[in-house]
């Protein structure tokens, strides 16, 4: 955080009001808002009639380490995971609403970069949307809340229930770089148990792109809704890893998902196998297709069968369903 100044204040020697005015200041008007930020509740137009919305978390300590992200790290994370559940669903995102909770020794610096990364992984992940509201309040433990909405557009949400046997299963976006970021970060920068800042001149380019798509991960949201749009028949965000996060999707099929070895290793760029489909947070999109329908943006890496006692196979055979768990996963036990 910023060093102390009349410039930067404490949020707990500053108002409310000041803390709001300095963040809205900072947000970009959403192109579906009615009626934006000011009011008691925001006002968004919904042309399909149906509105998708997902919220998530980030609570220093189970999901971030301070030491380690700035406030612009961490305002584009909490915007990208969550745009990437609207995406997941073949919609279009059109607001976020942010809740903070922030100790009172936080510098006024801090919230304005965390406002700074929400409007930009916005403008670059999602243009249109934007943080249209939210709430501020003090806690002894930064927490950062996102509620995500989106348009359908006339489309039929794509849910994780939809596979069939014939289809092509097909992944866009990355795959292993975010646990490599993370393996990185408690193998490099910690003194003991505690973590320290971040020396990237110590990092060669693919641990500085690791770090990133763990600290800053881009989801290729746009690919959402041109999933929908070509036929997919079922799509989930990849936050927990991919061997979880496609059981999940088999059980809610009924089907099993047979991936292959040879076509993820066209996309780990080196990472081991075992580490790319059981680490997490690299938010890609996991969706099923039928034959010859594929979009480009996504990659094939497996085929949908029908149920058999393993909801997923690797090379035919079962693999651990082990996966993101940030009650486990950030102690370090990687």
């Amino acid at each position: 955080m910023a060093s102390a100044s009349d410039d930067d204040p404490r949020i707990g020697d500053i108002s409310e009001g000041t803390v709001l005015r300095a963040i809205l200041a900072r947000t970009a008007p959403a192109a579906h808002s009615v009626l934006g930020p000011g009011d008691d509740a925001a006002v968004l137009a919904a042309p399909s009639g149906s509105v998708v919305a997902t919220a998530d978390t980030l609570v220093s300590g189970p999901d971030f380490r301070a030491a380690w992200s700035s406030g612009y790290d961490l305002g584009w994370k909490a915007a990208a995971v969550n745009l990437a559940d609207v995406a997941a669903m073949g919609a279009v995102p059109t607001g976020l609403l942010v809740s903070l909770a922030v100790p009172l020794e936080t510098r006024l610096s801090f919230v304005e970069q965390m406002a700074d990364g929400f409007r930009e992984a916005c403008a670059q992940l999602a243009p249109g949307c934007s943080v249209i509201g939210g709430d501020l309040t003090v806690s002894e433990l930064l927490m950062i809340a996102v509620t995500a909405l989106g348009d359908l557009g006339g489309r039929t949400a794509v849910t994780r229930a939809g596979a069939r046997p014939g289809d092509v299963v097909a992944l866009a976006g990355d795959l292993g770089a975010a646990a490599a970021g993370l393996a990185l970060l408690f193998g490099r920068f910690r003194d003991g148990e505690t973590p320290i800042a971040v020396d990237r001149s110590m990092l060669d380019a693919a641990e500085q792109r690791a770090l990133d798509v763990q600290l800053r991960p881009s989801p290729p949201i746009a690919l959402g809704a041109v999933a929908a749009d070509a036929g997919a028949t079922a799509m989930m965000d990849v936050s927990d890893g991919l061997a979880l996060d496609a059981s999940r999707m088999a059980d809610a099929s009924g089907v099993t998902i047979a991936l292959s070895t040879t076509a993820l290793d066209a996309l780990t760029g080196g990472i081991d196998i075992s580490r790319a489909i059981g680490g997490g947070e690299d938010h890609g999109l996991l969706a099923t297709f039928p034959l010859g329908t594929m979009p480009n943006g996504f990659r094939p890496i497996g085929v949908v069968t029908d149920r058999a006692a393993d909801g997923v196979l690797l090379d035919g055979e079962p693999i651990e369903h082990r996966g993101w768990d940030p009650y486990r996963d950030w102690d370090g036990s990687l």
